[in-house]
């Protein structure tokens, strides 16, 4: 599987707190990008998923609402969250 245990607390432990960080905004926008990269990867190989489509959309909405939500109540963790990831040009 491509999302184990191990890979989510390496993400927890690298953008949240600690390893067991599950709550923060980083930590759950860090994962969100893994998944989303995955997701991606695999639309490109399987063009007609449309099921996949349609999860890889939600998402990126999901992503996209706690991004705002940063935003909104701190700006510096938001700018250090989208340098980190590399979601901006």
């Amino acid at each position: 599987m491509y999302l184990d245990s191990e890979k989510k607390k390496e993400i927890f432990g690298k953008y949240g707190q600690s390893n067991t960080d599950t709550g923060s905004v980083e930590s759950q926008v860090a994962l969100f990008s893994y998944r989303i990269a995955h997701l991606t990867d695999h639309m490109r190989a399987n063009r007609k998923d449309h099921t996949t489509e349609r999860s890889l959309v939600k998402l990126v909405g999901k992503r996209r609402a706690l991004l705002n939500y940063l935003k909104s109540r701190d700006i510096e963790r938001y700018r250090n969250i989208v340098k980190a990831l590399g979601l901006r040009k």
